[in-house]
């Protein structure tokens, strides 16, 4: 161990952190004890850690062992209360990460209404947060600001789960007696990062204590990964970037189409294996008098039927460099309003944190530089 400079607790499960307790030659309940000290009390030195003799912590230390919990660089806070959150990585790369308190009476992520807590003082009821998978994003987008970034690499288990535990602990909160949401749906694609974004999964809930049915990743439609994705036993709610009723118009807004085209992805969402009560949750993004006429709702009605699914509408959310305008709000809720007739689970979501380039397709990093070139996809 002491050949490698850099070993990250965070990141580690339960088995790698007891094979480090069994080197050191320390008790079994260590690992529990390293565990709470990681993941639930979120401690980011290793000196820190008072339950730990200082005999155990002056090794790991010696040895340069890091907890690794990554640093907030900046935050920038919204009008509506989001907050986004500038994460910087061991190596200097960054990434950003969303808090969205939701409730308090107004309206929640995706529609769904918030319960009100009574005499809590608290200003919300429950929070969102928006996780990042990778620096910047390969699927190239037309209509997102990530995708300007191109990608520089993958995150690993520790940077995705660590995006939660330094928000948490900058808002000094805790699940579950803080109801926390995650969605996976910040910059990159979490399937093209799928090993290492499952593992992060299994940390999030076994460790940091958040419940699988609290958490939805959303892919563009890696379908191999779709089909791995249903087999596993601890999984999010799964979400499908949509964005177009047809193969002509999906393969320009999202070139990812020309190798898994909508066929092969609507095959992958009609045969997913969903839990009791679940929906595969099909997201659309309205691109003013590109994809949102009513004729092009009738098209997602006939694509989609069958499908047991919710639909999520977003309006798009502006940004420099996208040549995309938002569509005004009839033509929104006339493309909803087809949806419903025909039955169809449709919301519209809200926006939040727009005004800080917060909001779904405008996370791009403060702090850029050259990125590399894009991989090939598998």
């Amino acid at each position: 161990m002491a050949d490698n400079p850099q070993i990250t607790l965070l990141g580690m499960d339960r088995a790698e952190l007891a094979a480090l307790v069994s080197e050191a030659d320390e008790p079994a309940y260590r690992t529990q004890q390293l565990a709470e000290a990681i993941y639930r009390q979120r401690i980011d030195s290793l000196d820190q850690i008072s339950t730990l003799p200082g005999s155990f912590r002056n090794r790991l230390i010696e040895q340069q062992v890091q907890v690794g919990l990554p640093r907030i660089e900046r935050r920038f806070v919204s009008q509506d209360g989001t907050v986004r959150y500038l994460v910087l990585l061991a190596d200097g790369q960054s990434v950003e990460t969303v808090w969205m308190p939701e409730g308090d009476g107004g309206e929640a992520v995706d529609g769904m209404e918030a319960e009100a807590l009574p005499d809590s003082g608290r200003k919300w009821d429950r929070s969102t947060i928006c996780v990042s998978s990778q620096v910047g994003c390969a699927v190239d987008c037309q209509f997102c600001l990530t995708a300007l970034l191109g990608v520089k690499r993958n995150l690993t288990p520790g940077e995705i789960a660590g995006q939660v535990c330094v928000v948490l602990k900058d808002q000094k909160v805790s699940p579950p007696q803080d109801r926390i949401n995650l969605v996976f749906m910040g910059m990159g694609e979490p399937f093209l990062n799928y090993e290492n974004f499952m593992k992060a999964v299994r940390l999030l809930v076994q460790e940091v204590g958040i419940a699988e049915s609290r958490m939805t990743v959303s892919t563009a439609g890696i379908v191999p990964r779709i089909y791995d994705f249903g087999l596993e036993n601890i999984r999010p709610k799964l979400a499908i970037s949509l964005n177009a009723p047809n193969d002509e118009l999906r393969s320009q807004l999202m070139p990812l189409n020309r190798k898994w085209n909508l066929e092969k992805l609507i095959a992958a969402a009609r045969e997913f294996p969903l839990r009791t009560r679940e929906r595969v949750t099909f997201e659309y993004v309205l691109l003013n008098g590109v994809n949102d006429s009513v004729g092009h709702a009738r098209e997602i009605v006939e694509l989609i039927r069958g499908v047991k699914a919710r639909v999520n509408l977003i309006a798009f959310n502006p940004g420099p460099g996208v040549e995309y305008s938002t569509p005004p709000e009839d033509r929104v809720a006339a493309f909803r309003q087809v949806l419903v007739n025909a039955g169809i689970l449709a919301f519209v979501r809200r926006p939040r944190g727009r005004d800080i380039y917060a909001a779904c397709g405008q996370l791009k990093r403060t702090v850029e530089t050259a990125t590399a070139s894009v991989p090939s996809l598998p």
